[in-house]
């Protein structure tokens, strides 16, 4: 077989080298990795929130957690803290990890359904560990063992994004990727229309097989090169402006993301070991850039440690986020706003699947094809759980949110929040990424009531059932107060003081 001998990224920030890490550590030592990216380019990166499948890729590149939270002032995440999105005035979170635990084969959602048809009062949060150490400040990893109460925790990390590009360039250029300052000029094509060769302003000409668009939003080899067209999702998302800005950190760190909704859109607090992320994500069709400004400057912790910084964006993907020798990583391939921390899964989630199906140098068209299937599902999926964020509100009567509740939903969301309504049924395919403890939270913090409950929940006995429910609650309120304070687990790890406030 004919093997890949080179592959070209274009583009640095965390797209371009978490792909660089990720190929220097599976591809063959013989394949040659060539990154070309320019300092005078600038980033989007801003404070950066993740979920749990971060664990995956860190795993993969072979992270040390200590090294990472320290270079990249990190600190823990338990999950994501929803305010005034059902109705002003309103809270709820969206914890990682589960509710309760697995007793038997009937679904534990299931048994609270059961449970609150009989009158019980006790809210499903009281039942997950995540939630309660968050609102305390606390913070535990999870344990391997399924007796403990601390197997029901999920978590992943805040961090510094341009820190933990520069953490990731380290071990990719560590791994024997060589990385290519310079912008590029022109894209060489080949005869059958593929890519062939990068050229720089400098004319530095870097040629390869296979060609990684790390590029941003310019997607300048999928969408400019080879014309990939680009799928617009701001019916559903119309949110196409964010503007950030960091403040100082004033308080403990608290081990979750909050997004508080605004009349245009909504306000994102990401907090760090040295200082607080903040930005507004709104729509330009009912707010303009100033105004949001003084939104944002308006609501901060603390001092604001720059000026506003202005994104401008567009929600959608490319069904064809590889075409030709071109795969699509990144915001080059798709963007969905940041509401549920999806922008570092979204890029690794396409490594993930070209590391699986990884091509020769004829390019099988077949891989691509299922690639473009796979990641065009997974970017279906966030869509889907978004625009639910969107359209289950009450009470708020700015132009925006009226709107969304009004507008027509996609059939696939329809059927999961129709379901779920009739009886608490979680519609999910295998890989989806949200599972049920995600649209639990999201349903039932949004105020979508389910009616009834799953049939095979009437074969519990009444009081058992409620008597093992109260046991759970009880466990879940005596652990918290065991474990410790966010800012001393985070000390602990990197062998430091904890930050003072």
């Amino acid at each position: 077989m004919n093997r890949i001998q080179q592959v070209v990224i274009l583009g640095g920030g965390t797209a371009g080298w978490m792909t660089a890490a990720a190929l220097a550590k599976t591809l063959p030592r013989h394949v040659r990795i060539d990154l070309l990216e320019s300092e005078a380019i600038g980033t989007v990166g801003v404070g950066e929130a993740t979920i749990p499948t971060i664990h995956w890729f860190n795993e993969l590149i072979g992270l040390d957690e200590a090294a990472f939270v320290r270079a990249t002032k990190a600190s823990f995440k338990l999950g994501i803290e929803f305010v005034d999105w059902a109705r002003p005035g309103h809270r709820y979170f969206h914890p990682f990890g589960s509710y309760g635990v697995a007793i038997g084969s009937i679904p534990f959602h299931q048994r609270w359904l059961r449970a609150q048809a009989e009158g019980l009062t006790t809210p499903l949060s009281a039942y997950s560990l995540a939630t309660q150490l968050a609102a305390a400040g606390r913070f535990a990893k999870p344990a391997d063992d399924p007796r403990s109460i601390l197997s029901t925790l999920g978590h992943a990390y805040h961090f510094d994004a341009a820190l933990y590009a520069q953490h990731l360039r380290s071990i990719a250029e560590a791994a024997g990727v060589r990385r290519h300052e310079g912008k590029l000029a022109t894209v060489e094509r080949d005869a059958r229309g593929d890519v062939a060769a990068l050229v720089t302003e400098a004319g530095e000409r870097l040629a390869a097989e296979l060609f990684i668009d790390c590029s941003g939003f310019r997607a300048l080899l999928i969408g400019d090169a080879l014309g990939s067209p680009f799928e617009d999702w701001s019916n559903w998302l119309p949110c196409d402006r964010a503007v950030a800005v960091p403040c100082a950190r004033i308080a403990e760190t608290t081990p979750f993301t909050r997004a508080t909704l605004r009349p245009a859109g909504w306000q994102w607090r990401i907090p760090l070991q040295h200082r607080t992320g903040n930005g507004y994500v709104y729509s330009s069709a009912f707010l303009s850039d100033d105004e949001a400004a003084a939104t944002l400057l308006a609501n901060l912790d603390g001092a604001p440690l720059g000026e506003p910084r202005f994104l401008r964006f567009k929600a959608g993907f490319r069904r064809e986020a590889w075409r030709g020798n071109v795969v699509a990583i990144g915001l080059s391939a798709g963007f969905l706003e940041p509401l549920e921390s999806t922008s570092i899964h979204l890029i690794q989630s396409g490594i993930a699947k070209l590391i699986a199906l990884f091509p020769d140098a004829d390019i099988d068209p077949g891989l691509a094809r299922q690639f473009n299937r796979l990641f065009g599902a997974d970017f279906d999926g966030v869509r889907d759980f978004l625009i639910l964020h969107y359209h289950a509100t009450e009470a708020h009567q700015a132009p925006l949110w009226r709107h969304t509740r009004a507008m027509a939903l996609p059939e696939s969301l329809m059927e999961k929040e129709a379901a779920y309504r009739r009886s608490g049924r979680l519609l999910l395919s295998t890989d989806e990424l949200f599972r049920e403890a995600s649209w639990l939270a999201v349903f039932n913090g949004q105020g979508i009531a389910a009616e009834g409950y799953s049939p095979l929940a009437d074969a519990l006995d009444a009081e058992v059932n409620r008597r093992q429910l109260d046991q759970i609650a009880a466990v879940v309120a005596r652990a918290v107060p065991t474990l410790p304070r966010h800012d001393d687990a985070v000390a602990a790890l990197i062998g430091a003081p904890a930050v003072a406030a």
